[in-house]
């Protein structure tokens, strides 16, 4: 009897348990996904968008632009600014990746919105906003040679900014030049304004040279930005240089390392430092058929002379003088210009290219590197050191 009480008792609690169990379990699956017990949670989307900018202010505008996706594919995509237009882009074939197609501008909020669809069929939202930083100051910069130009071989790339810039790290590093075969050379900062690309020696002839400068969204300190991108392409022609040695009289032309040309010529005078063809490498920076030529110090002003090739900011031409025909190829009278006879000036123009390098040898004095163009007037060790990289 007593152990037929303690099954009996067994059995009874054995029986609750049961129930209670069969409570418990029927209480989990009435309350689904919404209630707030033990039960799972809704599965969480597949796709994962990823922005590009993401958020926030102070976005640089040159920043890339992009949406990409994982675990599923966009079905649209769009980028708009405060006016409602939409920025320009392109959704990949693939579906994974949309990229902007132009610059955004400076000072503007943008908007993303569209839509992903996971690989488990649930779709995601493609939202969010960021702004771009707004400028102090937006800086203009040109670029020397311009398009399709052909030069000589001593012709420097040349940018030039309106402000000057404080980070030139930084607006180097913006620059890039491509020449079709290869060529050493470098950026060399001439000025807080100005930084010139030359290379060791002259261009080799026939090269083909492209320049990018993608200064757009750079940061030149003091929240200055570049105003826009810049880009030219050019060629190097023929090799011309003159040999002008003022100890001969001649200025002697040299073609693709042979002499094509030997001119009677009249320089600087020799007594007279003030009135000096200066030594050093000069290039071909500007020709014109008739030049006004003023110098109230030496008693002459606006005197007209034929066929002027300016070498020189500091007033340096080649050019026609036939009123000191008589001493040409023999005495030195000028005023610091290389004078010829009218015919032979004009043969020199006719085939002068600018960028041509004028080598000045022979003179008493040096001229100073600091009178446009003077990159050659620099030696190859001080250039690199004027690099800002």
């Amino acid at each position: 009897m007593g152990r037929s009480r303690v099954r009996l008792l067994w059995t009874a609690l054995a029986g609750a348990l049961a129930a209670v169990l069969l409570i418990s379990g029927c209480g989990s699956q009435s309350s689904g996904g919404g209630g707030t017990g033990g039960g799972a949670q809704a599965q969480a989307p597949a796709a994962k968008v990823h922005l590009e900018p993401g958020g926030g202010g102070d976005v640089n505008p040159a920043a890339p632009v992009k949406v990409s996706v994982e675990r599923g594919k966009l079905d649209d995509v769009a980028l708009t600014n405060g006016d409602g237009k939409e920025v320009e882009g392109e959704l990949a074939a693939d579906g994974l990746s949309w990229t902007a197609g132009e610059q955004l501008g400076y000072g503007k909020t943008y908007t993303w919105s569209g839509e992903a669809t996971g690989t488990d069929g649930q779709s995601v939202p493609v939202q969010g906003s960021f702004t771009t930083v707004s400028p102090a100051k937006t800086v203009r910069a040109t670029v020397n040679p311009t398009d399709h130009t052909e030069v000589g071989v001593a012709m420097p790339i040349s940018v030039k900014f309106d402000q000057p810039v404080t980070d030139k790290a930084a607006a180097e590093r913006a620059l890039q030049v491509r020449p079709s075969v290869p060529v050493e050379g470098a950026w060399a900062w001439l000025s807080d304004k100005q930084v010139d690309w030359r290379p060791k020696e002259y261009w080799p002839a026939g090269t083909q040279v492209e320049v990018d400068a993608n200064l757009y969204g750079v940061h030149y300190g003091e929240g200055e930005y570049g105003r826009s991108d810049l880009t030219t392409k050019f060629s190097v022609g023929r090799s011309q240089i003159v040999k002008a040695d003022a100890s001969t009289h001649q200025m002697i032309v040299e073609q693709d390392g042979k002499q094509i040309a030997s001119y009677p010529a009249s320089y600087g005078k020799d007594h007279d430092p003030e009135l000096n063809t200066p030594n050093g490498t000069y290039m071909v920076m500007q020709k014109n058929p008739v030049e006004i030529m003023d110098n109230p110090r030496y008693g002459y002003t606006d005197v007209e002379k034929k066929w002027a090739v300016r070498m020189s900011n500091h007033g340096e031409f080649i050019h026609e003088n036939e009123e000191n025909r008589a001493n040409l190829g023999k005495v030195n009278t000028s005023h610091g210009c290389i004078n010829l006879s009218e015919a032979d000036a004009k043969a020199y123009f006719d085939g002068a290219l600018i960028g041509d390098p004028i080598e000045v040898t022979g003179a008493v004095t040096t001229m100073e590197p600091r009178f446009d163009v003077f990159d050659w007037m620099i030696d190859w060790e001080q250039w690199q050191q004027k690099s800002a990289l």
